[in-house]
């Protein structure tokens, strides 16, 4: 187990910066997966721990560790693992700005945090959703900014959990065929951010048709 744990946590965190790269998972693959055969339900649980860390602490390098689910575990396991890990880790990130952060977000994002806080009290939790599937704001700023505004822990996590999903799964995916990626950008083309763009758009697009709609109905 203490094996498992150094294979995993130094190889990721105690390294010099740029461990969490495409590069380096590429050439530890190999050995991270016989550590995988032989010891599953440890090295999911150490996995589970790395990501939650990474994602809670905002450190470069989520993507890349969802590759890296692909490559070393079943789809179904990637998806449960990566899944529950990411929307964990950004709770956690959420709970800190809203409990420990609060004034520093507040000085430091004043002008994003302006910007959602029309959008939550125009669509809700419809805005979240939009958030994380839109790149409008990088996923660790939606983290700190919702931390300020007045969504419930439960809404948070669940509307996280499914609009993150889409993406994980595309990303666990191309982690089956790890040897063939070569940038990230081989896996979020231009045409794949778009379709996530006009995902997340959906829901405020039906909210605003109804609210546009409606009234008009009514007389």
């Amino acid at each position: 187990m203490c094996a498992l744990l150094g294979a995993f946590v130094l190889t990721f965190v105690f390294l010099p910066p740029g461990t969490l790269s495409l590069e380096t998972i590429k050439t530890h693959q190999q050995s991270l997966l016989s550590h995988v055969e032989q010891a599953p339900w440890q090295s999911a649980f150490f996995f589970f721990a790395l990501y939650v860390l990474v994602s809670a602490l905002s450190i470069p390098g989520a993507a890349i560790l969802t590759l890296l689910a692909g490559a070393l575990f079943t789809l179904w396991e990637g998806t449960l693992l990566v899944s529950f890990a990411s929307t964990l880790g950004a709770t956690l990130a959420m709970l800190a700005s809203r409990y420990l952060l609060r004034d520093w977000v507040q000085r430091r994002f004043t002008s994003q945090m302006n910007t959602v806080n029309a959008g939550m009290a125009r669509d809700g939790a419809g805005y979240l959703f939009a958030l994380r599937l839109m790149p409008l704001f990088p996923f660790f700023l939606v983290n700190l900014l919702m931390g300020l505004t007045r969504i419930a822990v439960s809404r948070y996590w669940w509307v996280s959990q499914v609009a993150m999903l889409p993406a994980t799964i595309i990303f666990l995916n191309a982690g089956r065929a790890l040897g063939k990626v070569n940038s990230l950008r081989d896996i979020l083309s231009p045409g794949l951010i778009f379709a996530f763009t006009l995902l997340g758009l959906l829901p405020l697009a039906t909210r605003w048709l109804f609210s546009r709609f409606t009234p008009s109905s009514k007389k």
